[in-house]
This record gives C-alpha cells, structure tokens and sequence, in this order.
C-alpha cells in the first residue's frame, strides 16, 4: 500500500511518496535512525509535487486554516492534481499521511481521502522538516529561515490581536492597576495628614475622609488667613456648614506651627497629587464596570464588578474560570490557607475570594459555608454562561442572584426555593419572548414600509388617473367649445342665407305679379 505525506511549510505544501514500507514496516526506530543520514533518508522519501504560496498573506490564511484543522480550496487542489484518484465502492491502495488528526478527519470527509497521523508519520515529518532544503532544488540558502521567521511573526501577530478570551485581560490588568491605587492613595494620604498636621493638627479630628482632608487642606493653605468668608467654600467641600464652621474656630485657636511658604507650596502640591490620584481611581473603575458588562454581565450581575473581576485575575482568564468546578472556585484566592490545612490536616478553608461577596457578610456563622458552596456554584454556572454564550445578556446572573436570595430565606425563614431547571426554563422563555416581540416590530416595520409603497405607488397611480382624466375633460370640452363655435358659425351662415334668399323670393313674387298683368292686359 502506497503511502504520501504533506508537509505545510513556511514557503507552500509539499507532498513526498514514502518507499519501501515493506522492508522498513512502519519501525519509527528505522526512521528516526535513517532521519539523521539524507542518503538513507532520501531513498524512503522523495518529493512529489510543491506548491509554493503566492504571498505573504496567502501562506497566512493557509496556515490559520490548517492550525484550525480546515482544508482550503488550494489545498483541495493540489491533492486532488497529484494524488491517485479515490474510485467510489473501491478501497483505495494509499494513505496519506499528516501532522493535524483534525485536517485529516476533514480532507477524508471532503475528498475520502485516507488519512493517517501516528508517531511513524511524526518521524517522517521530522526527516521532511530537517532535509527540506535539499527536496527543493530552487531554494537558495535564507529563504526558508526568512520565510519562516515573516510567518512567525505575522501568526502570533494576528493571535494577539483576535483573543478568544474576549479581551478579558484589561479587566485583569485594571482590576491590579485598581487595588495598587487604592494602596497608594491610602499611603500618600496618610503622608499628607502627618505633613500638614505639623501647621493644623485639629483638621484630622474634624475631616475623616483622606479624599476630602486632601480637599480642605489645599483650599485653607495658611491657617492664619481662615476668615468667615471662607464659610461658603468649606461647605461645598464638605456638604456640611456646622464642620466648616468648626474649621474655622479650631484654625483661629490651633496648637500647630506655622510653615514657610515654600513648606506650604510642597504640601498644596502633593495634596493636588492625591486628589487626581483619587479622581482617576473613580474613573478606572468606572472603565473596569463597563468592561465587565461587557465581557462577563452575568458574573458581574450575580456577584458584582470588583469580586467577579478578581476571580477572572486570579483565575488568569475568564475561560479558565469557567472550565473551574465549583469546588475550585469556592477557595479560588485561598490557596495558602487549603495546603497549610492539608499539611497540618486541619480545617480546610471554606471560601477565598467569594468571601467579598454581601451574601457571605449576610449569612449566619453557621450557614456562611453553606452559602459559600451554594455562591460558588452559581458563580460556575454564570462564567460559563458569559464564556460560551453567543449574545450578551444579565438575565441569567439577574436570575441567578435571586436564587442566592432565595436561599438565604430558606437557611433563616424555611421558605422553598425554586429549583435551577425551571428557573434556567423561565429565562430562556423570557429570551425567546424578547427575541420574538423584537422581530415582530422589525417585521411590522416593514410591512408597513412596503404598504407605505403600496399605497404611495396606488396614490401615484390615482393621481396620474386623475390628471389623464382631467385632461380628457379639458379636450373633451375645448371640443365642445370648438363645435359650440362651429355649429354658431353655421347658424349665423344659415340665418344670412334665409334673409337672402327671402329678399329673392320677394322680388320674383313681384315679377310673376307683373307678368300676370301684362298677360291680362295682353288679353
């Protein structure tokens, strides 16, 4: 039985006849000794046909649809030109043999094409792979590393740009950015509190919040200035008059020293930085809630934006998380405590991240293990439904929240809670409804355009009816009019030629009078 290999380089693909499988038998030991010597090699091996690619681009395409495990049309081609054709009810007398067991299950259902991919066929390759150069003779030396480095560099390009993972890890990279922010706003906070309260240590007492000290201790600068004109301004900082009221006494009575005015410019300073610190914190999770609606709704819907962005960090993509059980998701985040557990053989941990969550802060002590199990769960079921769902929607994690709340009734009041099939039945219910009465208006639209044209092509049609109509009415009556004329024309004739002719008939009743008296007179 014959046997052919293809080998997808960087520069075309390539099909070799493998001879003598007879004395080798299919030995990967006998290959891999003979791979090393190109004489002993090139007489199992020997190139049939090539088919180089046309550009860069092509060898591109070509290479994602093999990564895929997809035949292309070229490819169909260049088999079908150079293999032995496959007679349909007869078994064919050869294999071919390939490295993707995916492009092979598709050339033999496209083409019924035998394919193979063992270890003996690796081998083989390997050889391909390590001689290639002396198979093509038109091949100078560079071409092919260059080929292969432009390909290189090309696929693992268009690899980063279109990520699966729906680009989950700006979610990552910010929810980091988020937590390393709030670490140093709190430290260069707490560095502006000890500064200024060398000049106005009773501020600290009086302004709790480290954003709004920053705030008021930029504003008074000098405490010796404070004055009641700066009563309006202290109260829309702080939102309340009586504090900044308060301000203004303990400035006028402070215990603190004064400072130079180049101290006080380093202090407003820094106390600026904190501020846009703060206020670009604000922003970055604003960002951080919006790519969470958008990569992962249900998630973010069950168990909210910082939690869920911190399991799908932790986890390294929201793919991964998704392919975790429940069980490993539950303590996702307390690893150290489980093995410290394990060694000791102590209590194991019974939540890690989740423990964020307001439905563990919720529970009792003595269900708050429970609650996590029961969290982690629908945390699974959720990540999924975000990973391999086809349309973005937070019905499900909606549904999957009240779920949650319905067990926390049950662990304190015994209220049922409804089972996860109907509930699951009832959201996609609900979706189908919604994906229907969306068609329905879309469909009434333009039923009603196509009426609207209907109606505006009838209208057309009348008023082009109408106006044949009123034309005819204008001829038909301008004929009346010329006939009307016409036949008072012809009257007018008529009546001219009566009168003459009466005048004729007057004067030959005359004559005939005249004539019948000279008759008389003659007799």
């Amino acid at each position: 039985m014959a046997m052919y290999v293809l080998h997808e380089s960087s520069s075309g693909y390539a099909l070799l006849e493998v001879h003598g499988l007879d004395e080798i038998g299919q030995n990967t030991e006998a290959v891999r000794t003979s791979v090393s010597d190109l004489s002993r090699f090139g007489r199992v091996v020997q190139l049939t046909a090539f088919h180089p690619f046309e550009s860069a681009l092509d060898a591109l395409n070509q290479v994602n649809a093999v990564s895929e495990g997809v035949m292309t049309d070229e490819l169909r081609s260049f088999l079908e030109l150079n293999l032995p054709k496959v007679k349909e009810g007869k078994k064919p007398k050869f294999s071919l043999g390939l490295a993707e067991p995916k492009l092979g299950s598709h050339i033999f259902e496209a083409t019924k094409i035998p394919c193979q991919s063992n270890e003996f066929v690796l081998e083989l390759l390997r050889g391909v792979r390590q001689h290639f150069d002396r198979f093509i003779k038109d091949l100078k030396p560079g071409d092919l590393e260059k080929s292969q480095l432009g390909l290189a560099h090309s696929y693992s390009r268009a690899k980063v740009k279109f990520n699966v993972n729906r680009v989950d890890n700006m979610v990552i990279q910010a929810i980091f950015l988020l937590d390393t922010l709030d670490k140093d706003i709190n430290s260069f906070a707490m560095r502006v509190r000890e500064w200024y309260s060398w000049h106005f240590p009773e501020l600290v007492k009086i302004v709790n919040d480290n954003y709004l000290y920053a705030r008021v201790s930029k504003m008074i600068d000098d405490k010796s200035k404070l004055t009641e004109d700066h009563i309006p301004m202290l109260t829309e900082v702080l939102g309340d008059e009586d504090k900044a009221k308060e301000v203004i006494e303990a400035g006028k009575a402070s215990m603190g020293q004064d400072l130079s005015p180049l101290d006080l410019i380093n202090v407003q300073t820094f106390a600026q930085r904190v501020m846009d610190l703060a206020d670009y914190r604000k922003k970055l999770y604003d960002y951080l809630v919006t790519k969470m609606s958008d990569i992962a709704p249900n998630l973010a819907a069950l168990i909210g934006e910082m939690v869920g962005a911190r399991l799908i960090s932790h986890a390294g993509s929201l793919t991964n998380l998704a392919k975790c059980p429940s069980s490993t998701l539950q303590i996702l985040g307390a690893e150290k405590a489980l093995f410290r557990a394990l060694k000791t053989r102590g209590n194991t941990p019974k939540y890690g991240l989740i423990f964020h969550s307001s439905f563990i802060g919720r529970a009792s002590a003595k269900n708050k293990g429970r609650i996590a199990r029961y969290l982690a769960n629908k945390c699974s079921i959720a990540s999924r439904i975000d990973c391999f769902a086809d349309g973005a929607t937070t019905a499900f994690g909606e549904k999957l929240r009240e779920q949650v709340e319905e067990r926390l009734e049950f662990y304190d009041k015994g209220v049922a809670p409804r089972k996860n099939v109907d509930v699951m039945k009832e959201v996609i219910e609900n979706l189908q409804k919604q994906d229907e009465e969306g068609k329905e208006p879309v469909e009434a639209s333009v039923k009603k355009s196509k009426k609207k044209k209907a109606k505006g092509e009838e209208e057309e049609e009348v008023v082009a009816m109408e106006e044949d109509k009123s034309e005819k009415k204008k001829k038909k009556e301008k004929r009346k009019m010329e006939t009307a004329e016409e036949n008072e024309k012809s009257e007018k004739k008529k009546t001219k030629k009566s009168k003459a002719g009466g005048e004729e008939e007057t004067d030959d009743g005359h004559s005939t009078k005249k004539k019948k008296k000279k008759s008389k007179s003659s007799e």
